[in-house]
C-alpha cells in the first residue's frame, strides 16, 4: 500500500515537472499561458492609460488656475487703480537697460550735453540737448553754459516728449534726434519724473508740469526762433495739455506735431491690440474707470479744440499700438474746430508698405519736405 502511494507521488510530481503540452505549430498553447505573464501584459496596457490620464489631470489643472487667474485680474485692478496707472505709463519699463544717461555720447549723440532741471521741490529731471549738426564740431567738449547759448542762434527749436516706457536714451527717440539735428533743429528732450533718471511720481499733471517747465527753460534762452512741440503716442496727450495750457496764457509755441496720436487715453486703451479683456463683460467698469480715478485722461479730442497754432499729424498705417483709425479721427475734430480756421491743419498717412508701424517714422526721406 505504501508503495502504491509512493508511485502515484512520483508520477504527480513528474507531470507536474513535464512541458507544457504544445500544439502542432509547436508552440505553447493559448489556455495554458501563465498567470504571471497575463498580469504582465495587462500592466504593460495600464502604463500608457495611467500616463495619459496622469497628464491630462495636469493640464486640466493649468487651464482652470489660469482660467482662475483671468478671472480674479479684473477685480485686482478695480480694487488697486494704481496697477492700471501702472500700466498707462509703464515707466517701470527702462528700455535700453545698462545705458548711462549723463552720457548721451555713448549712444553717438556727440553734439549732445545732459541737463539736470527742477520743475518742483523734490523733482528733478533729466533733460538732453542736441544742437543742430552744423554746430556738432564746435559742440564738441563744451559745458552747459555754451550749450544754453547756443539756443539762441538762428536755429529752431523742437520740444520733444516722449511716450510711454523706456528713457530718452531709447533706440528710435536717439535715432529721430539724429534725423531732426542734420535737418538744422535744436532737439531738447527730457524724461518725465519717475522715468529714466529723473526723480518723482508719475501723474498726468506731474508730466505735464514737467513740459511746461522745460519749454519755459527753452523760451527764456532761443529768444525769437522758432520753438515747436513734437509728442509721439502717449507724448501726444503730454504735448496737447501743453500746447492747451500755453495757448490759454497766450504763449502758444510756432507749431505742434503729433505723430502716433490717439484721440483720448479711455478710447486707446479699448483699442489697444493687447487689451485681452475687451470683450469682458464690465470691461469699461474694470479697466476704464480705474484709468480715470487715477486721474489720467489725456484728452487729444478735447485739447485740440482750444488750440490755436499750426498742427501736423503724422500716423502710420500699421501701427499695432495706437491704431491709425483713431488719429485720423483726431484729425477730422481738429480740421473742423473753430480754434483752427486761422491755422493750417495737416494729416499725413504712412502706407502699411513701408513698414513704420509705430515708431519708425523717423526713417521716412519724405521727413524733411514734410517738415518745412
Amino acid at each position: 500500500m505504501r508503495k502504491r502511494n509512493e508511485s502515484v507521488t512520483v508520477e504527480h510530481e513528474r507531470a507536474a515537472a513535464a512541458p507544457a503540452p504544445l500544439d502542432k505549430g509547436c508552440s505553447l498553447r493559448h489556455s495554458l499561458r501563465l498567470p504571471a505573464a497575463t498580469a504582465a501584459a495587462d500592466t504593460g496596457m495600464k502604463r500608457p492609460l495611467g500616463r495619459r490620464y496622469g497628464l491630462w489631470f495636469r493640464l486640466r489643472r493649468l487651464i482652470i488656475w489660469l482660467l482662475g487667474v483671468y478671472v480674479a485680474i479684473p477685480f485686482l485692478v478695480k480694487l488697486c487703480p494704481a496697477i492700471q496707472a501702472k500700466l498707462v505709463f509703464l515707466n517701470f519699463v527702462r528700455v535700453p537697460y545698462f545705458i548711462d544717461l549723463k552720457r548721451p555720447q555713448d549712444q553717438g549723440l556727440n553734439h549732445t550735453c545732459n541737463y539736470y532741471l527742477q520743475p518742483e521741490e523734490d523733482v528733478t529731471i533729466g533733460v538732453w540737448h542736441t544742437v543742430p549738426a552744423a554746430l556738432g564740431k564746435n559742440a564738441r567738449g563744451k559745458d552747459q553754459l555754451w550749450f544754453e547759448d547756443a539756443l539762441g542762434s538762428s536755429h529752431p527749436v523742437i520740444l520733444y516728449l516722449h511716450g510711454n516706457a523706456g528713457t530718452r536714451g531709447g533706440d528710435h527717440r536717439v535715432e529721430l534726434y539724429k534725423v531732426l539735428s542734420s535737418l538744422g533743429y535744436h532737439v531738447v528732450t527730457f524724461d518725465y519724473r519717475g522715468w529714466g533718471d529723473s526723480i518723482g511720481s508719475p501723474s498726468e499733471r506731474g508730466m505735464t508740469y514737467d513740459a511746461l517747465h522745460v519749454f519755459d527753460w527753452i523760451k527764456a534762452r532761443s529768444g525769437d526762433n522758432p520753438v515747436y512741440i513734437w509728442g509721439h503716442s502717449l507724448g501726444t496727450g503730454v504735448a496737447t495739455n501743453l500746447v492747451r495750457r500755453l495757448c490759454e496764457r497766450e504763449t502758444p509755441p510756432d507749431a505742434l506735431i503729433l505723430e502716433s496720436p490717439f484721440t483720448n487715453i479711455r478710447e486707446e486703451a479699448r483699442s489697444h491690440p493687447f487689451s485681452i479683456y475687451r470683450y469682458f463683460p464690465g470691461f469699461d467698469w474694470f479697466f476704464l474707470d480705474p484709468i480715470t480715478t487715477s486721474g489720467i485722461k489725456f484728452a487729444n479730442d478735447e485739447n485740440v479744440k482750444y488750440i490755436s497754432c499750426s498742427l501736423l499729424i503724422l500716423h502710420a498705417e500699421d501701427d499695432p499700438v495706437v491704431p491709425f483709425h483713431l488719429g485720423k479721427k483726431l484729425y477730422n475734430i481738429a480740421a473742423t474746430s473753430r480754434s483752427f480756421r486761422d491755422y493750417k491743419v495737416q494729416f499725413v498717412p504712412f502706407h502699411t508698405d513701408l513698414g513704420y508701424r509705430h515708431k519708425y517714422i523717423y526713417r521716412s526721406p519724405e521727413l524733411p519736405r514734410i517738415l518745412r
